[in-house]
């Protein structure tokens, strides 16, 4: 089995594979529950990924009879990077663009990775990766408001929070701003990249996914999955070569 680790903002994803195959998967709620995990276990390969903290010693306790790598947007990759600045792209966005071309190879894609922020990732039929955009999450806007202003409380959000378009009290009318704003932005987002790429297939993934699932007019592919098949796609390309 090759393991796939995702070191994210908020969650610790491990993941294994059998070739592309995703046979297993947890969560840590810490590095040190990660470290006990790996303490006891030995893969055939691995890779880790890392967005809020070194991924060295992660992977110098993972056991492998193979290969193991750090996820670096230097590194070799299924696809071709043409990000102006690599070095400071990070890993997450690289392995969601490199999930959406092992899953739908030869199409235009839009990534939507709704988490602490929400990253737009867009690589072409031609295996491309061209960019896209970043933008503040919902629980950060909410975690905004509450911030930088003296009386707003701090609200949350979750899947079965009813979306009022005309708040009746501050938490309501917060819900609204948020709720609606950041829907109307994903979606507008989209129309702007299905007017010049028709046949754009959007992909939805992120711990917030959910919440914009059934929200959402445009027609979209919910893949929770996403970046731990980005990152196996990665490791069996550099395993390979």
């Amino acid at each position: 089995m090759n393991l796939v680790l995702d070191l994210g903002n908020t969650r610790i994803k491990a993941a294994l594979f059998h070739a592309s195959e995703l046979v297993e998967k947890s969560t840590f709620p810490s590095t040190t529950a990660l470290l006990s995990f790996l303490e006891q276990h030995q893969f055939e390969h691995a890779i880790v990924s890392s967005v809020n903290q070194s991924a060295d010693e992660i992977l110098r306790a993972v056991n492998v009879t193979g290969k193991k790598f750090k996820l670096k947007a230097a590194m070799p990759l299924p696809i071709k990077n043409h990000y102006a600045t690599p070095d400071t792209l990070g890993v997450d966005r690289l392995a969601g663009a490199c999930g959406a071309f092992h899953l739908f190879p030869n199409s235009d894609c839009l990534v939507v990775d709704a988490g602490t922020c929400i990253n737009y990732e867009f690589i072409n039929k031609h295996g491309h990766y061209l960019g896209g955009a970043i933008s503040p999450g919902i629980t950060m806007r909410f975690e905004a408001m509450h911030k930088f202003t003296a009386r707003l409380p701090l609200v949350h959000f979750t899947i079965d929070t009813h979306v009022p378009m005309i708040g009746d009290s501050t938490e309501t009318c917060m819900q609204s701003g948020v709720g609606n704003g950041v829907v109307a932005e994903v979606d507008g987002t989209i129309e702007k990249y299905i007017t010049n790429y028709p046949d754009l297939v959007v992909i939805l993934c992120g711990g917030d996914a959910a919440l914009f699932e059934n929200r959402l007019k445009h027609r979209i592919f919910v893949a929770p999955d996403l970046i731990l098949k980005g990152l196996n796609s990665i490791l069996l390309y550099n395993v390979s070569i």
